[in-house]
């Protein structure tokens, strides 16, 4: 007897039917792609450079791979597998190939070993501890003498070290002892460059053996790195002590007294460094720190502040000028008058040769006199 088939059975086919030819025009060029790699890979076993140099030519990128890949998952089609596998862990991945290729490793499941074999190269947990990696890097840069080199290294960290920086989602663990004892290596490094400079030989002359850069480059190198430390100290919020530090250096500032101008000014340079980010706010430090900083090297700045404009390197002079101002008003009245009184007498002989103090003076006399006569009254 002839079967009759009922209409729901027919629009079930009419649907299989429809979801076969739908599969095949989303998934078969795909599918035909994996079959063809596998045959590829059956007669290229020995050449996987080939696979990079097709693919590049045929501008198909790992992405493509790996969704051909998880299509080959779909059905079980080991063969297009491997080739994809082998396709992805031989050439370079963009970092947007990247993401992809983590959430379909973990979206999809492969051999162990093959997944590590592929994902090695984005696995952290055999790298070293990102902060002695970054300390070890600032280091490298301290001890360089090729100046081209040392700005793009300097760029280079500054970049990665940043809080802003977009390779940085966690804050690189940098140890501030350890940043400490990098800031004495280069103040060691000016006190004995400062020592050759008082010598009898000439100052253009003063070359030794291991080192082929004359003196005055290599004590403004080592001021160059003691301001970038300064910076990274700052923005890692450890610069307290850098600041004590610096004040605290009574053998430098007696070598600066004995030098000449044309040497000495560089020590300036970490000074302005210092009041600028005192003045603009950007470093908060104790009150005897403060006046302990300025004691020991204000009279310095006044001697060496023609030096600086003349050889400013792209510092900054007029908000030298005004932090340098704002840093003393922050002291007592007492201290405030010690200082101003001895910028008074320099800008007196000196004039321009001398930092502009005058606002912050007249502030400093409202605040002692004026204001003090009207109270009384």
């Amino acid at each position: 007897m002839k079967a009759v088939s009922s209409p729901s059975d027919g629009s079930d086919s009419v649907r299989r039917r429809r979801g076969v030819a739908a599969g095949n025009e989303r998934f078969g060029p795909v599918v035909a792609a994996a079959r063809r790699g596998g045959e590829e890979e059956k007669e290229t076993t020995d050449d996987r450079g080939s696979w990079a140099s097709d693919e590049e030519g045929s501008g198909l990128s790992a992405c493509w791979r790996a969704q051909t890949m998880s299509v080959c998952t779909t059905i079980m089609f080991d063969r297009g597998i491997r080739f994809c596998l082998s396709y992805i862990e031989a050439v370079p991945w963009t970092e947007a190939e990247e993401e992809k290729l983590k959430r379909l490793f973990t979206r999809c499941k492969f051999d162990e070993a093959v997944r590590r074999e592929v994902l090695s190269r984005l696995d952290p947990q055999d790298c070293n501890y990102s902060g002695d990696l970054a300390l070890r890097l600032i280091q490298s840069v301290t001890n360089a003498t090729n100046s081209s080199a040392r700005k793009e290294m300097t760029s280079l960290v500054n970049s990665i070290l940043s809080k802003s920086s977009i390779y940085q989602k966690d804050s690189v663990g940098l140890n501030k002892d350890n940043l400490s004892d990098i800031c004495l290596s280069c103040l060691d490094s000016l006190v004995n460059l400062f020592e050759d400079a008082l010598n009898s030989i000439p100052i253009e002359q003063t070359i030794t053996r291991k080192e082929t850069k004359p003196l005055i480059e290599r004590v403004s190198r080592q001021v160059e790195n003691l301001n970038w430390l300064l910076e990274i100290l700052i923005d890692k919020e450890m610069a307290e002590e850098f600041v004590s530090l610096w004040a605290n250096q009574e053998k430098l500032v007696s070598l600066h007294e004995r030098a000449s101008p044309m040497v000495r000014y560089e020590l300036s340079r970490i000074s302005a460094s210092v009041f600028i980010a005192l003045g603009r706010r950007r470093l908060q430090c104790p009150a005897g720190i403060r006046f302990s900083i300025l004691r020991s090297w204000f009279k310095p700045m006044l001697l060496d502040f023609g030096w600086l404009q003349r050889c400013s390197k792209g510092l900054d002079m007029r908000m030298l000028e005004e932090s340098l101002g704002q840093v003393i008003l922050t002291l007592t009245l007492k201290q405030q008058q010690v200082l101003f009184e001895e910028w008074f007498r320099c800008f007196a002989r000196h004039g321009n040769e001398c930092p502009d103090l005058s606002k912050a003076f007249q502030v400093w006399w409202r605040r002692s006199f004026v204001r003090t006569s009207e109270a009384t009254r």
